[in-house]
């Protein structure tokens, strides 16, 4: 027989989305194929220090995602960024934990999605899941991510850019202006809709500038689109190809939008609606979009695509996620699974993307050949 695949699932990490890394691991962790893979559980603290967990018990009150947390663990983990075959060593042990094959990171925000965790892996020439270094980064910094879009000539909403220096003379009738009321303010670079504000006048836009800023350096504030809450997942590299879209359908009564409780907390706080009741020709609309936007910014693996449908049937792109959720309740596997790919089998076919991308990078010239 052959020997399983040794996938390292990295997790937690030093963002405001850690917790829902750890309830997307626990899942992942549940649903992977035993017979084909041999699970390695690495957790990653909200100081950054990197443990060996145990997969009976690396989670803390998992039930339960206001409490979730990572347990302790005394085999801290170093990785060494050299092409070698033994890449992580334990601290405490003073050897090698053994060879990994492939790196499933489930990090969202800051430190795991946003190309940083990706540079570490591939100098450490180890493949991973989803996209690469540069579509890691413009798909986490949402100012890039729409510049691309719009430049592209792919629709997605206007937006204004403030930062730490420039918020002295942002002036709020220039936002009223530019963007309309309601708008949105939200950090650039954050996921889980944390740090998120709707903004209706001048009290609540500065109150939201000071909650987005606790979070980013460079806040975006967003013009207000009024439609449906599409997604679509994108699967592939080179060759990608969509899911069939769902729908948000957030309960305005309790939440203004899809908010951080809405999606996490608060278990009736939003419906799932999958797949979304859509007519062929938007079907066929939110797909193309998802896969142009998918390759505009250059990304790999996976991605969940977020849009406006309006009333006159236009998609607008709102943004990408690179690591999208993989919890219960998540789009993402949720959506692929009514495309007729199960949630192990969508695991398995990440798993071999990333092994594929890999295989690929390692028969490019690293030396200088002369030509014929």
């Amino acid at each position: 027989m052959n020997e399983k695949i040794r996938v390292g699932i990295l997790f937690g990490g030093q963002s405001a989305e850690h917790e829902i890394s750890l309830l997307s691991a626990k899942n992942i962790i549940d649903a992977i194929d035993p017979q084909k893979y041999e699970v390695v559980l690495i957790g990653i603290d909200k100081s950054g220090g990197w443990h060996l967990q145990s997969a009976d018990h690396f989670l803390l009150h998992a039930a339960n995602p206001e409490l979730i947390r990572l347990n302790v663990s005394s085999e801290d983990l170093a990785i060494v960024p050299e092409k070698q075959e033994q890449k992580f060593l334990s601290l405490s042990q003073r050897q090698p934990i053994g060879p990994i094959d492939v790196i499933f990171p489930v990090l969202h925000g800051p430190y795991g999605e946003d190309g940083t965790i990706q540079g570490l892996l591939k100098l450490a020439d180890l493949p991973f899941v989803g996209a690469g270094v540069l579509g890691s980064a413009v798909g986490m910094d949402k100012d890039v991510m729409k510049r691309l879009l719009r430049d592209a000539g792919i629709p997605t909403a206007k937006f204004l850019v403030v930062t730490s220096i420039s918020r002295n003379t942002l002036e709020f009738h220039h936002v009223v202006a530019t963007l309309g009321l309601p708008c949105f303010v939200k950090p650039a670079n954050l996921g889980s809709s944390v740090g998120i504000s709707k903004v209706h006048d001048e009290s609540e836009f500065l109150l939201a500038l000071d909650h987005a800023f606790q979070y980013d350096r460079k806040i975006l504030i967003e013009e207000y689109i009024q439609g449906r809450e599409i997604e679509c997942s994108v699967l592939g590299n080179d060759d990608p190809i969509a899911s069939i879209p769902g729908e948000i359908l957030p309960d305005h009564s309790k939440h203004q939008f899809y908010s951080y409780e809405a999606k996490y907390i608060d278990e009736h706080g939003a419906a799932l609606q999958v797949p979304a009741d859509l007519p062929p020709h938007l079907i066929r609309q939110v797909q193309t979009l998802a896969i142009s936007a998918f390759k505009v910014l250059c990304c790999e693996g996976m991605a969940r695509v977020d849009c406006f449908l309006t009333e006159d049937e236009r998609v607008v792109i709102n943004e990408l996620n690179t690591i999208p959720g993989f919890t219960k309740i998540s789009m993402y596997p949720k959506l692929w699974e009514a495309s007729g790919i199960a949630y192990p089998q969508l695991i398995d076919r990440l798993i071999q993307l990333a092994l594929e991308r890999h295989q690929q990078e390692k028969a490019l010239a690293t030396s200088l050949k002369k030509q014929v």
